[in-house]
C-alpha cells in the first residue's frame, strides 16, 4: 500500500527588478536563499514572465504561493496575505495578455492554457511606496520601507508554509491570535510595518 504523494507547494516571486519597489517578490526570493524553505517546496523567481508562471500553476501544484506588490491601500512596508478569486470560465475570445504579471491576468491565462484544474493561489503582497509612472521604462532601487519588508516577508513565509504543507487548504493564521482574520482580507498585523494598495 503506497502512502498518498506529499502536497505539492509553489513558492513564486513575482515582479521587475528595474521598477523600484516591484522588485519585492524577486528580494524575497533571494533571501530565502540565506533562509530556505523545506524541500518539498518548489521556489523560483519568475520576474516578469508571465507566460512561464501560468505554464508552471498547470505542473500538478496543490498550493501556489505568489510574493509580489499589490496597491491595496496601506501604509507603504505592509504585507497582507490574500486570496485571489478565481478566474470566471472561459469565455471566446483571444487568450489574456501572456505579459501581464498581476494574479488575476496569470490564473485567467493559466486557465486559457489548460485543462487541468489550477491550484490554491495565495498572494504575500507588500504595499509599495515606488513604482514608476506609466511613461517610464526603468526606476531602479527599492524604497527603505519595501527592503525593510523584504525580512519580515521571509518570516511570513516560514509561517504559512508549514500550514500549507499540513492541510493546502487551511487559512494561515499570522501574527498574534486575536488579530487574525480570513485570508481573503489579512494584513499581517505582527509582521506590517504599518497598514497594504492592486498594481
Amino acid at each position: 500500500m503506497t502512502s498518498p504523494s506529499p502536497p505539492r507547494l509553489l513558492v513564486a516571486g513575482v515582479g521587475n527588478i528595474f521598477l523600484a519597489d516591484d522588485a519585492f517578490g524577486p528580494e524575497v526570493i533571494r533571501a530565502l536563499d540565506r533562509r530556505p524553505l523545506p524541500p518539498e517546496v518548489q521556489v523560483r523567481d519568475f520576474g516578469i514572465r508571465g507566460l512561464d508562471l501560468a505554464y508552471t500553476l498547470l505542473d500538478g501544484y496543490d498550493t501556489a504561493l505568489l510574493v509580489d506588490t499589490a496597491r491595496r491601500g496601506h501604509h507603504p512596508g505592509t504585507l497582507t496575505l490574500i486570496e485571489p478569486e478565481p478566474p470566471a470560465p472561459e469565455t471566446a475570445g483571444p487568450p489574456p495578455e501572456a505579459h501581464g504579471m498581476d494574479p488575476a491576468t496569470v490564473l485567467a491565462l493559466a486557465a486559457h492554457l489548460g485543462d487541468e484544474p489550477l491550484p490554491r493561489v495565495l498572494v504575500l503582497a507588500c504595499e509599495p511606496r515606488l513604482l514608476p509612472h506609466p511613461d517610464e521604462d526603468i526606476l531602479p532601487g527599492t524604497s527603505a520601507e519595501v527592503r525593510e519588508a523584504v525580512g519580515r516577508a521571509v518570516d511570513a513565509l516560514h509561517a504559512v508554509v508549514p500550514v500549507l504543507l499540513a492541510d493546502p487548504a487551511a487559512t494561515p493564521a499570522l501574527g498574534r491570535p486575536m488579530e487574525s482574520a480570513p485570508v481573503r482580507t489579512a494584513a499581517l498585523p505582527d509582521l506590517a510595518a504599518g497598514g497594504a494598495e492592486d498594481r
